[in-house]
């Protein structure tokens, strides 16, 4: 019985790694998100930095990306920024790359 107790414990803490990893990438994710649309806005370094909070604030509205899609594309709009939902996503998949190369990185 202790063989299939360690499997489970072992099955147990590779699921919480992965977890914790991808709640990681999302917040790297976001963060790299806001300061691409802050770029795009023409927002000062300061103003990038606090954007970019806010953005990650923002994914905890609800599950899924669609919270970070409507702030995104609400923020851009109303900044005079000429830009669609299509280009949000393909941004979004971009960073979520981008994010998950960095941190792999960080970790050798």
């Amino acid at each position: 019985m202790t063989t299939f107790d360690d499997r489970e414990r072992a099955f147990e803490a590779k699921f919480a790694r992965d977890e914790e990893m991808m709640f990681r990438i999302t917040a790297r994710r976001n963060r790299l998100l806001g300061q691409w649309a802050a770029e795009h806005m023409g927002l000062n370094p300061a103003e990038t930095d606090a954007y970019a909070k806010a953005v990650v604030q923002a994914d905890f509205e609800e599950a899924g990306d669609e919270d970070i899609i409507r702030k995104l594309l609400g923020d851009l709009t109303a900044a005079g920024v000429d830009i669609d939902e299509a280009s949000v996503r393909k941004a979004i998949e971009q960073q979520t790359i981008e994010a998950r190369r960095q941190l792999i990185e960080a970790q050798r």
